[in-house]
């Protein structure tokens, strides 16, 4: 054996035996407390020394594995990872797979389209081949490296060969989830100052039909009127039905070559010759080889914009090392990631799930992956669960979202499919409420698989993680990841000990934290700094028991102050869906003259169940016997539809100013169905006031 097979074999040993370490750490409380100190855990960086063996860098590091400030009174921010290295995140994913692991062969991803039977297969061989040809095309249209370039783009394999063709020439990809509207796709666009657009015709939702080259055009207009043109603006067609000749054999009819982009004989996607490209006629040009750019460690990635108080969205800049190694590392350890495994994320890549849990940590490990474009309840509420037996997946990653919009429907449509190849469950995204959680465990996993349920951020990429200790405490209680550092604070900054509840803060960094906000630094201290000097501040509420582990209440701004006690909006809600009759629940604070807060509860409830008097006090009398008579709703509203964003989130400053009867709204464009909003506004409990 050689010397780098000695040091590869070495490495992976290394890791196989931490991971082992770290389980028994968290059944033992004496050893769950070594990760949480440093000055207990010396050997952090040789750790991570340990796993960046398994991958290629160009150059080594030349500083220590992480250097950082937290403390705002002591100068800039910073967090540094492996000064001096060098390499390029797609090479590693792509190139090292094929060529080091003989990996070619093995399936990257299942597609599976909106329509059942469009479905297409593409190998690692094939991807790197698409990636190559893509990253061609980009540098022939003077794109370079730290060019940002936006992807606005549906849930099909091109988007996973743009963002990867983007890392392989250094480019900075800033990609715009595809629910969003063109005026949210101007504002990223001209925020980060993007050199080129990449889009496609259009794409079904369900049965909806969205025409997104017609909302590309109105963003990019938007700019233009702005002052900030994009010249150029490369467009897939995918919708294309026509039979044509297509370029690879693995496609299905979604992915013909595009003479005339119509997307039907009523629609035809509007083309500007000055500035349009076809993505086809590009790629049939490129040559499959291209050269990768070799990129510093902490030259910037990727940006993903998320919400901001302020309304105006932030960029969140990760760069190029510390996000390689945590998120591989974070999806092998947390997922038990197996090489026989089939994984399904349900999450869209417009968000940081999809970047880290798709894209990024699946290909870093060899996995293989299910890529679908449709919606859980098309054509019928049973869609998830046949493709899980349909590509036998093993390991299967949802949002509370999903699985409560699912149990509006029952076990039977579950019970339809068997389900057996599923080992693992998890869910992301925001706290998972009990009856929720029962149900995932008992109906979808016929309690048999273990539930893994995540806490993390844009931000954070991932910190913590559901043990399998914890089934004795299911929900919301979590533990952080090795090297990870929590602590609870209370209002004036201090730190509190044992059970305790407050601000959840970060001590030190983690190779895979945010580093800045595009363009504004200051802005990043501000957020996440300023209010506790020496302290990375979450914004989360969160609750730590007897026994250590952390229960993440909810955003510190949903946390209602009601006669001097501190609820979360999240504890409450979970109290009303526990009721037989709710499926849903959302609750707001309300101004009150004598308590300051009054709770403010919109419930949508289960099909087929009438609202009334009764069921109302009976969620009363529900929420006081769970929690206490202080968190009884003053205000329960029948709610059939809550104001989402098109990724399922709840837009909770929309139900702040439906209780508060405020029509004046602010930018609600991410709205899925905006309509829910004039009828809550006409239902409200309290119409005079």
């Amino acid at each position: 054996m050689n010397m780098q097979s000695l040091e590869k074999s070495n490495a992976q040993r290394a890791l196989v035996v931490f991971g082992c370490i770290w389980c028994l750490c968290l059944f033992s409380k004496t050893c769950r407390k070594v990760l949480f100190l440093p000055k207990l855990c010396p050997r952090l960086a040789e750790f991570w020394g340990v796993v960046a063996k398994d991958f290629f860098w160009k150059s080594k590091p030349t500083g220590p594995f992480l250097s950082y400030n937290f403390d705002v009174t002591k100068g800039e921010i910073f967090i540094k990872c492996m000064e001096g290295a060098s390499t390029n995140i797609c090479y590693n994913l792509l190139d090292r797979n094929v060529h080091e692991r003989k990996l070619g062969d093995r399936i990257a991803f299942f597609w599976e389209g909106n329509e059942p039977g469009d479905e297409s297969v593409v190998t690692y061989r094939e991807l790197l081949q698409r990636v190559c040809r893509f990253a061609n095309v980009l540098r022939s249209q003077g794109v370079k490296k730290g060019d940002r370039v936006s992807i606005y783009m549906p849930m099909v394999i091109e988007l996973v060969v743009a963002m990867l063709a983007c890392v392989r020439i250094g480019a900075v990809h800033s990609i715009v989830f595809a629910g969003f509207s063109a005026e949210s796709l101007c504002e990223r666009i001209m925020d980060s100052q993007c050199l080129l657009l990449i889009t496609a015709d259009g794409f079904y939702r369900g049965d909806k039909l969205i025409n997104l080259k017609h909302l590309a055009d109105e963003a990019l207009q938007k700019c233009r009127d702005k002052g900030f043109p994009v010249k150029r603006c490369i467009v897939l067609k995918h919708l294309s039905k026509e039979p044509e000749e297509s370029m690879d054999s693995h496609s299905p009819p979604a992915k013909r070559s595009c003479p005339d982009l119509q997307l039907s004989k009523q629609i035809r996607v509007p083309w500007n010759p000055e500035v349009d490209l076809c993505w086809h006629a590009l790629i049939s040009e490129a040559s499959d080889e291209c050269e990768p750019e070799w990129c510093n460690s902490e030259d910037p990635l990727f940006i993903l914009y998320t919400s901001g108080s302020t309304g105006k969205p932030k960029g969140v800049v990760h760069t190029v090392s510390g996000y390689m190694l945590y998120t591989a590392t974070t999806f092998k350890l947390v997922f038990d990631h197996q090489p026989d495994d089939v994984y399904w994320c349900t999450a869209d890549i417009g968000w940081i799930t999809g970047h880290s849990y798709i894209t990024y940590g699946p290909l870093a490990n060899g996995a293989t992956s299910v890529l679908f474009e449709g919606l859980p309840t098309y054509p019928d509420v049973s869609r998830m669960w046949e493709i899980v037996d349909k590509y036998h997946v093993t390991k299967f990653y949802t949002a509370p979202t999903a699985i409560r919009l699912l149990m509006k429907f029952g076990s039977e449509p579950v019970q339809k499919f068997k389900r057996k190849s599923l080992k693992v469950l998890g869910t992301v995204g925001e706290p998972i409420n009990p009856e929720a959680w029962h149900w995932y465990y008992n109906v979808v996993g016929e309690k048999r698989c273990p539930i893994v349920d995540t806490f993390w951020q844009t931000e954070t990429v991932s910190s913590f993680l559901l043990p399998p200790e914890l089934f004795q405490k299911p929900h919301s209680a979590t533990f952080p990841f090795f090297g990870v550092v929590p602590a609870i604070l209370n209002e004036s900054g201090e730190e509190l000990e044992g059970p305790s509840e407050g601000y959840l803060v970060f001590k030190q960094p983690w190779p895979g934290v945010m580093r800045t906000v595009y363009g504004n630094h200051q802005r990043f201290e501000s957020i996440y700094f300023k209010k506790f000097p020496g302290y990375y501040v979450t914004g989360d509420g969160c609750r730590r028991d007897k026994d250590g582990y952390y229960w993440i209440t909810g955003r510190i701004d949903d946390m209602l102050n009601v006669s001097g006690h501190l609820l979360s909006t999240a504890e409450v809600e979970s109290a009303l869906v526990e009721h037989r009759a709710v499926a849903e629940a959302a609750v707001v604070g309300r101004p009150h003259p004598i308590k300051g807060e009054s709770l403010y509860c919109f419930v949508t409830l289960k099909d087929g169940v009438a609202y009334s008097q009764m069921l109302e006090a009976e969620l009363k009398k529900q929420v006081r016997e769970k929690i206490g008579a202080i968190a009884t709703p003053d205000y329960i509203q029948n709610a059939p539809g809550l104001p989402k964003t098109r990724s399922g989130k709840i837009m909770r400053r929309v139900l702040r100013k439906i209780a508060c009867n405020e029509k004046d709204l602010g930018d609600i464009s991410t709205l899925a169905d905006s309509s829910v909003v004039e009828e809550l506004f006409q239902n409200r409990c309290c119409p005079s006031v």
